[in-house]
């Protein structure tokens, strides 16, 4: 049985997906697989027997990928899977951004005891007018999941769309409306838009790219809103930009002890994803992400072990290697396999960086023996026999 521990509450639409081959266990120190949400791993004891680790979400801060690819433990995430609840949120911070409706309802609320509100309402409502977001010019920094749909939702609403990604994918371009501009540099989106909506990975490259010298390229009243990364924007700079009007409002997924207080920040607190749908997909994306390695071997959706397929076995065995990235790795594992008479009927061998990861279907049951001579082996990391 493959023990599954769940590290936080994962939703029934997931868990429901495991077969009879799974075992739901409370004690992580005896799991073969670990699902988590936002709970913190990075003082965990990872045990022997976890082989996989699938975050239901997209982020994996909490989790120490590093130490779990020197273990041969594969990480997962689920990109895309809450994409539609965080487009929606971003789509509500740009109207929040542009009408004054958080002011209105506080004006409500202090004034509910008034039993003439209708006709005080009337002379009051002047304070807290706003624009519409019809043809204003919403730029896009990042086009992955999140960010193209954002993009071809803005164009629906009527805004003129730019979008940077300089790593965008052929597929990901062909999904993207035709009226969006793409752009080469996130310095065009800085001088061009009245909104900029983060939607990149925090990367040397990205991090605080909103800072003083960036801002000041921005128009006066523009629009910055963040439900990617906290650490994309300078909080310093950007106060003083709220502080002086060049930032109309700052709209925010990720409070801190700083923004929380500073004036023109709209924030939530981490909602992204907090719908009941995407908390669903996330799960279900998850486990089939699990289910697939643990019974096919098959990474998807790793982001710490590259991406490698072969499919569903149809041959005797199947085993696979969590190595280092170093040279004739495949060359030996082939020899092992010979060494003990059997044929190699397929193989992929895929690196990522510092690590890979390699599929042999064989024709022949995997020995105990023919295990131990690939975990022998220098720059073997882990040996699963999947069948």
């Amino acid at each position: 049985m493959i023990k599954v521990n769940c590290l936080n509450p994962i939703s029934k639409l997931g868990t429901d997906l495991l077969n009879d081959k799974y075992e739901m266990t409370d004690d992580f120190s005896q799991a073969d697989v670990a699902l988590v949400r936002s709970a913190a791993m990075h003082d965990l004891d990872m045990p022997e027997s976890l082989v996989a680790i699938a975050r239901a979400g997209a982020g994996v801060n909490n989790i120490p990928l590093e130490e779990c690819a020197k273990k041969g433990i594969v990480v997962f995430n689920t990109p895309g899977a809450n994409a539609n609840g965080v487009k929606e949120l971003v789509l509500c911070g740009m109207l929040l951004a542009s009408r004054d409706i958080l002011g209105g309802n506080q004006w409500v609320q202090a004034n509910k005891e008034d039993e003439n509100i209708g006709k005080t309402m009337e002379k009051a409502k002047k304070n807290f007018a706003g624009n519409e977001i019809k043809g204003k010019k919403l730029g896009v920094i990042g086009l992955g999941a999140i960010g193209r749909l954002i993009a071809n939702a803005a164009v629906s609403l009527g805004m003129e769309v730019y979008g940077n990604d300089p790593y965008i994918s052929v597929e990901g371009a062909l999904s993207l409306k035709r009226e969006i501009h793409l752009v080469k540099t996130r310095e065009e989106i800085f001088k061009e838009c009245d909104f900029i909506t983060l939607h990149t990975p925090l990367l040397d490259d990205t991090k605080e790219m909103i800072n003083k010298d960036t801002i000041a390229m921005m128009k006066d009243g523009v629009v910055v809103l963040n439900f990617a990364r906290d650490l994309l924007v300078c909080d310093d700079d950007m106060e003083q930009a709220l502080n002086s009007g060049k930032v109309k409002k700052y709209v925010t997924d990720f409070p801190n002890a700083k923004t929380a207080k500073m004036q023109g920040v709209i924030a939530t607190p981490h909602l992204g994803a907090s719908t009941e749908e995407s908390e669903d997909n996330c799960a279900v994306m998850a486990v089939n992400e699990i289910m697939d390695f643990m019974e096919n071997g098959n990474i998807v959706n790793s982001v710490n072990y590259p991406k490698c397929d072969l499919g569903i076995c149809t041959k005797a065995s199947r085993v696979t290697i969590c190595h280092r990235n170093i040279p004739n790795m495949i060359g030996q594992f082939a020899s092992a396999v010979a060494a003990e008479g059997i044929n190699v009927a397929d193989m992929v061998d895929k690196s990522r960086n510092d690590y890979a990861y390699a599929i042999l279907d064989i024709d022949a049951p995997a020995t105990d023996s023919l295990v131990a001579k690939l975990q022998s082996l220098d720059g073997v990391i882990k040996v699963r026999v999947v069948k």
